[in-house]
């Protein structure tokens, strides 16, 4: 058990005692320097070529970027970073036939990078994109999201990771005051889906306590965020109280609780700007208590370096 001595009128990083393991910090999809890079695909692009052409540019695209994200792993494991989240672009147009089915292909190479992560105790996660919205209003919207989230849970099972919240898949609530409905249709989703979905609290549309009601309802882990949180509810600090006992109160919705994975950012130009500083010069006192953290500064892999130095 670790411990640390911290000035509780200090807001950097030394702050009061705290009875805990350190936390884990997770790198954020890329590296600040190129050597965690992806390749990517436009529409647009693809519609240029025929079908041929498709499937010789898909398949090309997927070998790289299954190439870079063993490289993305090694890079974890030099660095000692536990959390890695997976980009939601690793694989374009993997939800449409001719993705799935060129997908199908490194089905072996897919395990193998899987039986890498497993045997290091990385942990993956992954956070699909904005079109992701189950509280929509429009059918549409939410068979096509369900469509999103079964490609990455695929995805996840294809390298062999749990369906579990040991591997979530972090999306927003979406369309705000539509809770009844969000609940409905996370009851209702695949298990491969269900078993990892988590929610997470953000700036405008769902407060952290909405989120964590719809949490406790439709049984899923609550990913706290709390620079989400302060700008919701206009703070000025990261340890005003609430942020604590939000901490506290997501955690009760994780199965394990030492699964518990939280987010932090800090704004740009000013305290509540919701745009990501480079790096990590403001932390929550009660983030000590936090299992699991995903670093999302600009800087990436150098945050997590200053993190570990100071205040760590």
């Amino acid at each position: 058990m670790i411990t640390k001595q911290m000035d509780s009128t200090d807001n950097s990083y030394s702050n009061t005692t705290l009875n805990t393991t350190l936390p884990e910090l997770g790198l954020v999809c890329i590296t600040a320097s190129e050597t965690v890079r992806f390749r990517a695909l436009t529409r647009k692009r693809l519609l240029q070529l025929n079908d041929v052409e498709q499937q010789e540019v898909l398949r090309k695209l997927y070998s790289d970027n299954l190439q870079r994200l063993g490289i993305a792993i090694e890079f974890c494991l030099a660095e000692n970073i536990k959390l890695y989240r997976i980009t939601s672009k690793l694989f374009p147009f993997a939800d449409e036939p001719l993705g799935e089915a060129i997908l199908d292909e490194f089905k072996e190479t897919l395990a193998q990078i899987g039986d890498r992560v497993n045997e290091s105790g990385i942990r993956l996660v992954i956070h699909p994109d904005q079109f992701v919205v189950l509280s929509s209003e429009k059918p549409e919207v939410i068979e096509n999201s369900i469509k999103i989230l079964e490609t990455h849970a695929r995805t996840l099972d294809l390298l062999k990771q749990s369906q579990s919240a040991w591997n979530p898949m972090e999306i927003h609530g979406g369309k705000s005051n539509q809770s009844e409905r969000l609940i409905k249709v996370i009851e209702g989703l695949p298990q491969p889906i269900r078993s990892r979905l988590a929610l997470e609290n953000d700036e405008y549309a769902y407060s952290a306590s909405e989120i964590l009601d719809i949490c406790k309802a439709a049984n899923v882990p609550m990913v706290f965020d709390a620079h989400h949180h302060v700008i919701h509810e206009g703070l000025s600090s990261y340890d005003d109280p609430s942020v604590g006992e939000m901490l506290l109160a997501a955690r009760s919705t994780w199965p394990v609780p030492e699964w518990q994975m939280v987010h932090i950012s800090n704004g740009q130009e000013f305290f509540g700007d919701k745009r990501h500083s480079d790096l990590i010069t403001d932390m929550p006192i009660s983030y000590r208590q936090a299992p699991w953290i995903e670093i999302e500064a600009k800087q990436k892999e150098i945050a997590i370096a200053k993190l570990k130095k100071e205040w760590l």
